[in-house]
C-alpha cells in the first residue's frame, strides 16, 4: 500500500541545508502523541479519502490518520522529519507519503478531501501576513466541499485572527469547534508546558 520513495515536488526535494526542526527531530516523537480530540474527530468521518497534512513534522498526525484509512500526504521542510515519516509508513505499510517542501509555496491543494494544519498558524506579527496568505490560498485553491481542519493555540488574539480570515468567505461552513489542552514535555530536560488549544473544522 505505502509508497517507498519521497514524492518529488518541483526541485525542493533536492534541498540539503538543515532547518531548525532537523535538530529537534533527532528526538523520536519530539512533540508527543497526536491530540485524542483530533483523532476522534477524524475517526467519525464517513469519507476517508485523500488527506493533506501541511507542516506534518515527524508525522504524528499523518501516521495516526493513515492508520484510520486516510490516504495521507505529509508536507514539511524538515527532511529529517519526512524521513522518519517514511520509516513509519514502510514499517506499518501505511497509505502515507511525505514531501520535503516549503508549506508556504506548496501546491496544488485540489484533489484532497481533507486538509490539516496542526500548529501551523501562530499569527505573530512577523508571520501573520504569510500565514494569512496561506489560509487564503488553501480556501481558494481547494475543491468545493474539502474539509479543512486547523489546530492552534487558544491564546492571545490567534483565534480572533483566524475567525477574521474565515469571515472573509461567506461560503465556509463551520463543522466543529472544540477546545482542549495540550501538554508538551521536553524528554531531555523533563520540562512540561500545558497550553490551551482550539480545533476548528471548516467545510470549504
Amino acid at each position: 500500500m505505502a509508497s517507498r520513495g519521497r514524492w518529488k515536488h518541483d526541485e525542493t526535494n533536492t534541498r540539503k541545508m538543515p532547518v531548525a526542526y532537523d535538530s529537534y527531530y533527532q528526538t523520536e516523537d519530539y512533540v508527543g502523541a497526536p491530540y485524542p480530540e483530533l483523532v476522534a474527530f477524524y475517526a467519525q468521518q464517513a469519507d476517508r479519502g485523500k488527506l493533506l497534512d501541511l507542516g506534518c513534522g515527524q508525522g504524528r498526525d499523518a501516521a495516526a490518520l493513515a492508520r484510520l484509512g486516510y490516504v495521507v500526504t505529509g508536507v514539511d521542510y524538515s527532511e529529517v522529519g519526512i524521513n522518519q515519516l517514511h520509516a513509519v509508513a514502510q514499517r506499518e505499510d501505511l497509505p502515507l507519503r511525505g514531501v520535503v517542501a516549503d508549506v508556504y509555496t506548496f501546491e496544488p491543494f485540489a484533489g484532497y478531501q481533507h486538509i490539516l494544519l496542526d500548529s501551523m498558524f501562530h499569527f505573530a506579527k512577523k508571520e501573520r501576513a504569510q500565514e494569512q496568505r496561506l489560509f487564503r490560498r488553501i480556501v481558494e485553491g481547494s475543491d468545493p466541499g474539502t474539509l479543512l481542519t486547523i489546530c492552534l493555540q487558544d491564546v492571545g488574539e490567534k483565534v480572533a485572527v483566524l475567525d477574521g480570515l474565515i469571515a472573509e468567505y461567506a461560503g465556509i461552513e463551520e463543522v466543529k469547534r472544540a477546545r482542549f489542552r495540550y501538554t508538551f514535555e521536553d524528554k531531555a530536560s523533563g520540562h512540561r508546558v500545558e497550553t490551551p488549544y482550539l480545533m476548528i473544522a471548516l467545510r470549504i
